[in-house]
C-alpha cells in the first residue's frame, strides 16, 4: 500500500515559512518524496519592490524557478503580490504608510491535484511582523499567494 501525500501546497508552504530549523526536515522530507521543490528566505524592508525582488531572486537562486520563461515569472510575481495582500492587510503599501515588515518567506512549485494535467502550481507563504518603523510597535502577520504555472 502506497502512502497517501498531503497534497495542499498552501499549507506546506506556510508551515514551511512557520518552521523553526529543528522542524524543517520533516517538512522538507515530504515535500522531496512528492518530487516538489521548495526554498525558503528572509527579508525586511519598508519597500514593497524590495521585498518582491528578494523572494523573486531567492527563487531563481533556488532553481524553483525559470527567468527565461515569463509564465514562470509571471505566476510567481502573482504569488508573491497575493501573499502581501494578507501581510498588508490588503493595503499593499509600506515605507509611503510609514510601515515596514521583517518577513520569513517559503516557495513551494509542485502538482497538487492528482490529475497531471492540471500542471504544476507554485505557492508563496510570508510570515513575520509589520508595523511602525519603531522597535516594539510591530505585530505579527501572515500572508499566503498561491498561482498555476
Amino acid at each position: 500500500m502506497t502512502k497517501q501525500f498531503d497534497k495542499r501546497i498552501g499549507r506546506h508552504a506556510i508551515m514551511y515559512a512557520f518552521a523553526e530549523e529543528e522542524e524543517e526536515s520533516s517538512l522538507t522530507s515530504e515535500l522531496a518524496r512528492m518530487n516538489w521543490r521548495y526554498g525558503k528566505g528572509k527579508v525586511g524592508s519598508m519597500e514593497l519592490q524590495k521585498i518582491v525582488a528578494a523572494i523573486e531572486t531567492s527563487a531563481k537562486r533556488q532553481g524553483l524557478v525559470n527567468s527565461d520563461i515569463y509564465r514562470e515569472m509571471h505566476a510567481l510575481y502573482h504569488a508573491i503580490i497575493e501573499a502581501m495582500h494578507g501581510v498588508t492587510r490588503g493595503q499593499v503599501e509600506l515605507g509611503g504608510m510609514l510601515r515596514t515588515a521583517g518577513l520569513r518567506f517559503s516557495i513551494v512549485r509542485g502538482q497538487p491535484f492528482e490529475n497531471e494535467e492540471e500542471g504544476e502550481w507554485i505557492a508563496v507563504a510570508v510570515y513575520g511582523t509589520i508595523g511602525a518603523p519603531v522597535r516594539g510597535f510591530e505585530h505579527e502577520a501572515v500572508g499566503l499567494g498561491i498561482n498555476h504555472i
